[in-house]
């Protein structure tokens, strides 16, 4: 998944109403009645990654009760998230491969390279017996085929809408009687506004408009900002039919000017080139920061911190700016099952991801028993001391288990109903006009070679232009080179035709 921010999953609580039941088949269990008492247990090991401080033993409460509902016995190495590349690089050079692998980058080069020569089961027949599974959106779905257009994994389904998008500080804007800016020419005004005219009351000069900030590899918490000058979430845009890398259009020259005029008026921060996350969550936390790149649900961290002293801090996520608003792909890495794996095997473990995608399964694994686990008001689940002590979390066993949720990047714990529902109609909205990334899984010999270190100088150079260090003319110099570069030229055309070979397999 070309990595956006949103790879880092948020440590959310879902509202069990936005998780309501699909359903009689939402509820049924993998193996039931007679099946479950008779059948010996189905062994099934699996490979994927944690985010709580310790991952769950063989012998945690859920594990032993998500075998039971299950009828299966589970052999899980967890893996952590730091160095799960090279925990996958080991593992399928091995051959030695788990039942269930996630793969957190379903096009990397040794992927493709496997899937070519047949290593994992394609699952495309099957599916149709899995109603749960197949609930996944279907972007979920279609953006992790590989190039010939089949599905060799099962997706771990993210919202394709909600992700990270500017939000910024409504009391702010109240105070200055301003509206919400839809478009980036109001949102400079907007952020001229809260730099010169003391948004926060305190008589001194001291808030930034944006934080946002750029690294080596990319635009980074800037990156939603270029894209509404390009109108689509990546590196490659469709002009007539054809894939062209949005650095050489000109759109990207109007993004640089509006960020390089912005930089000079101080309305994002001077150290914009080796700013880092927690230090911009800092500078929002602290009342400093009048809007950031974040998800939706994301926007609510800094509102809860600045509540605590000022009961009207707002900070609201918006709809779109210059009618653009960012399609994610649907997906966060997919499991998949080896050709080692028997047929009549293959099935069991899609019965058992089948259970993981019933509101019950998904309950059971990111929330575990309730008034043990979690308590329940108003819909909303609150997790208890004896989660923590079981590790009961979305970001253990609901790594594994996930009943897709559209509304996932609207909630976070603690939050209002107020703050919830806002941020629901706001996805509703984005679903309307969001755009996505025309090039996701394609692939380019050239582009592994070279395309690292070629980002990066392009990048490099956008970083220079931005904060004046290279004038505007000479990024219209480097466009005319870049143009004709011969590594850019093969990329493209290697992308044009995996493209057109992609959509003459659909």
């Amino acid at each position: 998944m070309k990595k956006k921010a949103i790879s880092v999953v948020a440590s959310t609580l879902l509202v069990s109403s936005v998780l309501a039941a699909c359903g009689s088949k939402d509820s049924a269990p993998a193996s039931s009645g007679g099946e479950a008492a008779s059948a010996k247990p189905t062994e099934i090991s699996i490979m994927t990654m944690y985010y709580t401080p310790e991952p769950p033993g063989p012998d945690n409460v859920i594990v032993k009760e998500i075998e039971k509902k299950t009828n299966t016995k589970l052999k899980i190495t967890w893996v952590s998230p730091n160095n799960y590349g090279d925990k996958i690089n080991v593992t399928l050079a091995s051959g030695d491969i788990p039942d269930l692998i996630l793969l957190d980058d379903p096009f990397s080069a040794q992927v493709r390279g496997m899937v070519a020569q047949g290593a994992f089961w394609e699952l495309t027949p099957m599916l149709k017996d899995y109603p749960n599974l197949m609930e996944y959106p279907k972007e979920s779905w279609d953006n992790t085929k590989q190039a010939d257009g089949k599905t060799y994994g099962i997706p771990r389904a993210r919202p394709t809408d909600g992700g990270g998008f500017p939000y910024l500080r409504k009391d702010w804007l109240d105070t200055l009687h301003l509206e919400i800016p839809k478009t980036t020419d109001e949102l400079y005004t907007v952020l001229k506004a809260f730099v010169e005219k003391d948004p926060d009351g305190n008589g001194k000069n001291d808030t930034i408009g944006y934080i946002g900030f750029v690294d080596q590899n990319g635009m980074a918490y800037m990156g939603q900002l270029q894209n509404s000058f390009t109108k689509v979430n990546g590196d490659w845009k469709l002009v007539d039919g054809k894939l062209v890398n949005v650095n050489v259009l000109p759109e990207m020259k109007d993004a640089l000017t509006w960020m390089n005029r912005a930089y000079q008026e101080k309305l994002i921060p001077e150290d914009i080139a080796v700013l880092k996350n927690t230090q911009a969550k800092d500078l929002l936390k602290a009342n400093r920061g009048g809007g950031f790149q974040d998800t939706a649900e994301a926007a609510w961290e800094p509102t809860e911190e600045l509540r605590k002293t000022n009961p009207k801090a707002d900070f609201i996520p918006l709809v779109s700016l210059n009618g653009y608003s960012n399609k994610d792909s649907g997906f966060f890495g997919m499991y998949a099952i080896p050709k080692s794996v028997p047929e009549a095997k293959v099935k069991q473990l899609l019965k058992f991801m089948d259970y993981g995608a019933t509101q019950e399964g998904y309950d059971l694994a990111s929330f575990g028993q309730k008034d043990v686990h979690y308590t329940e008001k108003d819909g909303i689940k609150t997790p208890t001391e004896q989660a923590k002590k079981d590790i009961v979390a979305q970001q253990a066993l609901g790594q594994i288990f996930l009943k897709y949720d559209k509304y996932l990047r609207a909630y976070r714990t603690g939050m209002p109903n107020d703050y919830l529902e806002r941020n629901r109609k706001i996805i509703d909205e984005k679903v309307k006009i969001s755009a996505g990334d025309p090039s996701l899984g394609l692939n380019s010999d050239t582009n592994q070679k070279v395309g690292t270190e070629l980002r990066k100088k392009i990048q490099d150079m956008k970083t220079k232009v931005i904060m004046g260090k290279e004038s505007l003319s000479a990024w219209d110099s480097y466009v005319a080179k870049l143009k004709t570069d011969p590594d850019m030229v093969k990329i493209t055309e290697e992308m044009n035709a995996a493209y057109q070979k992609r959509n003459s397999a659909k």
